[in-house]
This record gives C-alpha cells, sequence and structure tokens, in this order.
C-alpha cells in the first residue's frame, strides 16, 4: 500500500495518515475516534485541512512530515540531525521524498482484539541514510512511536539526534510537566504553551528525581477529570530529551527522543540506530482517562504482576548496616505477624559492607556477619511463609572494594582520573565485556543458591563523566543493563525485580517492561508522599508503585505523622512497611496490622480497577480513588495536608461510580486513629449512607471539619435498590 489515506482506530482514539501531492506522509490526526469515515469523507477531510502558501515562504504549500526536515522549510527542531566526518557536503541535511507504506490488512478500521499499525520507509541516496517510521495503535488507544535510521552510504555516519514528534491542535494551549529533586520527586509545573521550544532534558545516565515522566498539552485549565489532553513519553532508561514545540507557521509538536553525546552513536555503513519508543495518551475528559490508556498498556505487558502484590516489610529503616541473625529472624517474625508476605534484606549483607563507603561490586555474602552464609536467615523467612527479597545495587562499585583494586580499569571514567565520588562511589562499565560477564555470574551465583523471590535493585548516583571505548558511555550502559535484567530474568522466571535509583530516579516505560514496580521515592514522609504518588501514578499503575508505610518520624524530613495518615497514603499503591516493628508495643502492631488487612481487602481494586482522581477546588485537599472496572466497588482515600482554605471543606467528589446505581458509602478507619482537632460529627460516625453514584460523582460528600495531616478512607460498594436512601 502506498500513499492512500490510513485511517487508525482503536480504543476511542483515531489515528489520521495521509500523503502530500509532493508524496510526503503527514500524520493529520491523533485524538478523539473520528468514527467510520468513507472515501469521500477522507477526501472532504483531506482538502479542509490542505495548507496554503503564504507570503514570505516556500513557493508552494509545505505539509509537516512525519520526520520534520529542515530542507522542507520546517524552522522547528528537525528529526533527524547528523554527519559524515570529513565531508562537508551534502552529509547533513536529509530530505525523504519518496515513501513506501506499509500498513496490515486489519489496520485501517477499528478490530476487536487486533492491534493497528503503519509502517513507512524512505531513503535519500545523497546523503546515504534509510529512514523507517513506525506507528501502533493498541487496544487501549495508545500510540506508540519509533524512528530508526540505517546508514546506507559507504563511510560512517555520526548521528546527532533522531527525534520522533507527533502534531496536536492548536486549542492544547496550556503545558504540564513534572520536575523534582531528591526525595521530592514528581512536582508539577504548568504553564501557558507560547510559539518556540519547551525542552525538558536527562543528563543523568538515568530519567532523574527531576524527570517529567509525562509532557502533557492540553485546553486550558485542564484537570485530572476535564479538559482535552495529550501526553507524549520517551520509553528509555537513559539520556532523554522531551518537548513541546510551536512554530511562526502553527506547528503544534510534542516530541523527544535518546539525548545523546558527541561521537556516541556512529553508524558503520549498514548499521541502524532505533530510537526509544515515544509512547502517547490523550484524553477528551481530563488525565486521568489519559493514565487508564497507558496503565492498561503496561497491565498487559506485565503479566508477572498480575496476581495481587504481596504486602512487603523491607529491613532498611529497621537495621541499617546493622546485621544481625537474632533481630532479622525476630524481625521477619513481626513481619509475618501483621500480615507481611515478602521480607526484603536491604543493604549491608555483602562483603565489607559495614557502611555507605566500602563494599559495592564485591557481591558475595559477608562471612564475617554470616558464617553460614543467608540460609539461616532465608530459612526462617521461608518458614513464616514470607517471600525473600533482596537489595542490590549492581551497576555501583565502591573504590574501597576487591573489584575496584583488582580491576580499576572497569570502573567508567571519561578523563584520566575518576569522576567524583556521589555516594562514596563510582560506576561499573557494563560495555566491558569482562566486567558484564563477572557481574552476570556473581548475580546468577547468588539466585542459584538462594531462594530469591525479589530483588530490589538500586541506582544511587548519576552518570557524569563517563566514556566506555573512547566514546560517551550513556547509551551502551543503558542497553547492557536492559540485556542484564534480560538474561537473570531468563534464567530465573519467577523472579521480580524492583527499579529504585535513590527512590524515583529511575521511572520509565522501558524499564516497567523489564521490572515489576518502582520505588517512588526514599521519602516515607506522607505529605510529600501523597503528591509523589499521584503524580507518579499519572504513568505508572498503582499497583506497581511502592507504597510504604514508615515510621511515625519521617526519616527524610523529621516530620512527625499518625498512623492513621501514613496507612491511608500508602493504601492504594503497592503496600508495605518500612518500620521497626521490634519497638512497636501491642496496640502499634495492632493497629498496623488492622492497616495492612484493609489493603488485602481493597488490593483487588489497586490491582485491576481503575484509579480516579478526583479534582477538588482546595488545593489541600487530595483526594485519590480506585473503583472496581465494573463499577461495583470502590475505596477512596482523601488527605488533607495544609489547613483548608474554609474552615468546612467543599464537598469531595468521589469519581468514577456509575449515575444511576446506587451506593452505601462508608467511612472506615482500621487504627481508630482518629486526629484529635478533628471535633466535627457527620454521617462518617454511622453506619454510612446509601446514595447515587450521579449524586456521590457530581455533588460529593462533605468531611467534617477537618485538620491539617489528617486522612479519611472510604469504601463505597453498590446496593440492591430497595436499601435506604439517605
Amino acid at each position: 500500500m502506498t500513499g492512500q489515506p490510513v485511517h487508525l482506530r482503536n480504543g476511542g482514539v483515531s489515528v489520521l495518515l495521509a500523503s502530500s501531492p509532493a508524496g510526503v506522509p503527514s500524520l493529520l490526526h491523533w485524538g478523539l475516534d473520528l468514527g467510520e469515515l468513507s472515501a469521500p469523507d477522507l477526501e472532504a477531510y483531506l482538502t479542509l485541512l490542505a495548507p496554503g502558501v503564504s507570503h514570505s515562504a516556500l513557493d508552494q504549500s509545505r505539509s509537516l512530515s512525519v520526520v520534520p526536515e529542515s530542507t522542507s522549510g520546517f524552522t522547528g527542531t528537525p528529526g533527524v540531525e547528523g554527519h559524515r566526518p570529513g565531508r562537508p557536503t551534502a552529509t547533513w541535511a536529509a530530505r525523504f521524498l519518496s515513501w513506501s507504506w506499509t500498513v496490515p490488512e486489519q489496520s485501517g478500521a477499528e478490530q476487536s482484539g487486533a492491534e493497528q499499525s503503519a509502517t513507512l520507509r524512505s531513503q535519500d541516496d545523497e546523503v546515504g541514510l534509510a529512514i523507517q517510521w513506525h506507528l501502533e495503535l493498541t487496544l487501549e488507544g495508545l500510540v506508540r512511536v519509533r524512528t530508526e535510521l540505517t546508514n546506507i552510504g559507504a563511510t560512517d555516519y555520526e548521528l546527532s539526534a533522531l527525534r520522533t514528534v507527533l502534531p496536536v491542535p492548536a486549542e492544547a494551549s496550556e503545558l504540564l510537566d513534572l520536575t523534582g529533586r531528591w526525595s521530592g520527586e514528581r512536582a508539577p509545573q504548568r504553564h501557558p504553551w507560547p510559539q518556540g521550544t519547551w525542552s525538558r532534558s536527562s543528563r543523568h545516565g538515568r530519567p532523574g528525581h527531576d524527570a517529567t515522566l509525562l509532557l502533557v498539552a492540553g485546553t486550558p485549565g485542564f484537570g485530572f477529570r476535564s479538559g482535552r489532553v495529550w501526553g507524549v513519553h520517551v520509553a528509555w532508561s537513559g539520556d532523554s530529551t522531551t518537548y513541546a514545540e510551536r512554530t511562526p507557521e502553527g506547528e503544534c509538536l510534542l516530541g523527544g527522543g535518546e539525548l545523546l553525546g558527541p561521537g556516541e552513536v556512529t553508524l558503520a555503513p549498514g548499521e541502524t540506530y532505533a530510537a526509544p519508543w515515544l509512547v502517547a495518551s490523550c484524553s477528551d475528559e481530563g488525565l486521568d482517562p489519559l493514565s487508564e490508556r497507558l496503565h492498561g498498556w503496561v497491565r498487559r505487558h506485565s503479566p508477572r504482576t498480575r496476581s495481587p502484590r504481596p504486602v512487603v516489610v523491607n529491613t532498611w529503616e529497621a537495621t541499617y548496616f546493622d546485621h544481625d541473625l537474632g533481630r532479622l529472624t525476630a524481625l521477619a517474625d513481626a513481619a509475618a505477624e501483621v500480615g507481611a508476605e515478602r521480607f526484603v534484606l536491604d543493604d549491608g549483607w555483602f562483603a565489607g559492607r559495614r557502611h555507605d563507603r566500602a563494599g559495592l561490586g564485591d557481591w558475595v555474602v559477608d562471612r564475617d556477619v554470616w558464617p553460614d552464609g543467608l540460609h539461616p536467615l532465608v530459612d526462617h523467612v521461608k518458614g513464616r511463609g514470607l517471600e525473600f527479597g533482596l537489595w542490590v545495587e549492581p551497576e555501583m562499585v565502591n573504590e574501597d572494594s576487591d573489584l575496584a583494586r583488582a580491576h580499576p580499569d572497569w570502573l567508567l571514567r571519561g578523563r584520566g582520573a575518576l569522576p567524583d565520588t556521589w555516594r562514596h562511589q563510582q560506576v561499573l562499565d557494563l560495555q566491558h565485556p569482562e566486567a558484564y560477564a563477572a557481574l552476570r555470574s556473581a548475580l546468577l551465583a547468588l539466585l542459584d543458591e538462594y531462594e530469591i523471590d525479589f530483588l530490589k535493585w538500586d541506582h544511587n548516583r548519576d552518570l557524569i563523566d563517563v566514556a566506555s571505548g573512547g566514546r560517551p558511555a550513556v547509551h551502551g550502559q543503558t542497553l547492557a543493563f536492559y540485556r542484564l535484567l534480560d538474561e537473570l530474568r531468563a534464567a530465573h522466571p519467577g523472579l521480580e525485580i524492583e527499579s529504585c535509583a535513590s527512590g524515583g530516579a529511575r521511572v520509565d516505560l522501558e524499564v516497567l517492561t523489564r521490572t515489576d514496580r518502582v520505588w517512588a521515592s526514599d521519602t516515607l514522609d506522607p505529605l510529600l508522599r501523597t503528591r509523589i504518588q499521584r503524580w507518579t501514578t499519572l504513568l505508572v499503575p498503582p499497583e506497581l508503585t511502592g507504597a510504604h508505610v514508615g515510621g511515625p518520624v519521617a526519616h527524610t524530613t523529621g516530620r512527625t505523622a499518625r498512623l492513621g495518615l501514613r496507612g491511608a497514603v500508602a493504601l492504594l499503591g503497592h503496600f508495605g512497611i518500612e518500620w521497626d516493628l521490634l519497638g512497636l508495643d501491642a496496640t502499634d502492631r495492632e493497629a498496623l496490622a488492622a492497616w495492612v488487612a484493609l489493603h488485602k481487602e481493597v488490593r483487588h481494586l489497586v490491582l485491576d480497577g481503575v484509579l480516579v482522581r478526583p479534582d477538588h477546588p482546595d488545593p489541600a485537599v487530595t483526594v485519590t480513588g480506585a473503583v472496581a472496572s465494573d463499577r461495583s466497588e470502590g475505596v477512596f482515600v482523601v488527605v488533607v495536608t495544609d489547613p483548608t482554605a474554609t474552615q468546612v471543606p467543599s464537598p469531595v467528589q468521589l469519581a468514577g461510580l456509575e449515575p444511576d446505581r446506587r451506593y452505601l458509602v462508608r467511612a472506615v478507619d482500621p487504627s481508630a486513629d482518629r486526629h484529635p482537632m478533628d471535633l466535627g460529627t457527620s454521617w462518617m460516625t454511622g453506619d454510612g449512607v446509601v446514595s447515587t453514584g450521579g449524586l456521590l460523582c457530581r455533588s460529593g460528600l462533605r468531611l467534617p471539619v477537618t485538620a491539617p495531616e489528617s486522612a479519611y478512607v472510604l469504601r463505597v460498594r453498590a446496593v440492591d435498590a430497595d436499601q435506604r436512601h439517605p
């Protein structure tokens, strides 16, 4: 098939591709489903959208190619940048004019249970490049686009950038992205979208704590439940760029790609570079449906995690580096008693690791601390019916380690001297064949010897001033990391892995195809976590987002918080505990066990339900819910982070319910931990109230006079029509 208009439909979304009179393919529509379009309909649509010719411009009309080119008169960021060293002419500005189109037979109309796709190919013989542009429209209505570039010339081609873009309507005049820092990830920022380029780049060697996750353009004032929105994500765990661009000619584009260093990718004749997937989602009803499409795709590609997520106890804030078999077995006993299902031994178990300045790289059990290896602990944990997990940081090395002393050439560096240390560590060169083989063997030896169900895989420093084989190292390091994960999973198919990077610094869709959850942040301060988890789930399904109950005093901020707040904030994620259980009295253990029990009651909604985040007019009030896919039940968590703007807050709307169905709503307080300043009385003190889903969603319900740093949990269940009405 060549050049004919192609209309792809899936999941309530349409993608319309057409060829200009000059034969250049353009993406004319990505968004709300356009419905069935006949050939005359398509012809009329193309006529209505045909570009004109402007003054002081090219003398013929110009359509924006799926791969933007400066040679065609496009004044924005080009899709391809690079050159052939030593050849000054016809080597840097490609122009792809003649395209072939491949559209599978099932594409072109919505097919139940079938992915839709189109592949476009072209080449520029003068520059010596061939290009392939591939688009998929998934069952969920998610758009995935990838560009590949092949060197068909006779000499090396040095690639500077290969970007993938998608157009959005001009009505999307407001931008939203995320920024942050360590223990303060996922801070939203939004502003009008002016002419020019708004670019967000990561130069961390990982996405970083300030990673935007999604760059969203929308109609002014869009929220979680309102407004038209379009968002893109670069699925890549190394350096990347995501950008929004409005040109004076009228193009509005969202795009991105890998951020390459000078000489990082040089294509020899015949070699191909595949850019990361640009993953895009849209919605006509705000950010929640946009996230729902992303969550659905991730869930289809993470079959290992479709069973209930086990409640985790992690030892870090209970023991730090002080490992003692008696204390750890007692901690495992306490974990089992409160209802935990997975016990994770954190940092400090391997050779020389009594503090964070030594031992990284020596992935063997420290026999001074563990004379019988980890077997006594693993056996005890398994005997209590718990899964066993282990912390590792395979990509990092302390200079005070046997590995660094024996193989200093295995440490990444860009200059003669090693880079400045970061948390007392350097980076292992995974592109060095011997270094990779040694690491792979060490990890497989652990997995072969011990019954390890879960690896908490950490990555605690940025990659700065690093090179391998004489070129910047991040691209190759990232691919080697993927390869290592793939090989470990192939050898141990039941193994689960968490992507942790000093908190939430490696969260992206490519790593999520290889791992089973992400650690959202190193902070367990529930007020910070409320924001961090809310915006992490813009991209990541809640059941893949680690959410733990910490101790009464947050280690990162020193803030004291009641268990009722800490438990509620962790409830709608992959629930865990990061608290010294041996220091709890019987009352606290019983209260914590009640929160674990409540999570187990509702985690099927977290796993398979729809995440809803109703907007509230008061920024001090955050509402998060998980509603069953059949809308028969739901659970909502309301967190009050600051003093409310009014003494009696505005009603809370419970989104996602069926309007004509009747529901029983009741408040749940597992630990009987009501905030002492919350003096109000309301329907919450009784057995609940029955109301329609329409009223609960549109009018909402009032909470009592609320105090800052408090939380409420509301259970909602559909009832028979003969039940009482409020």
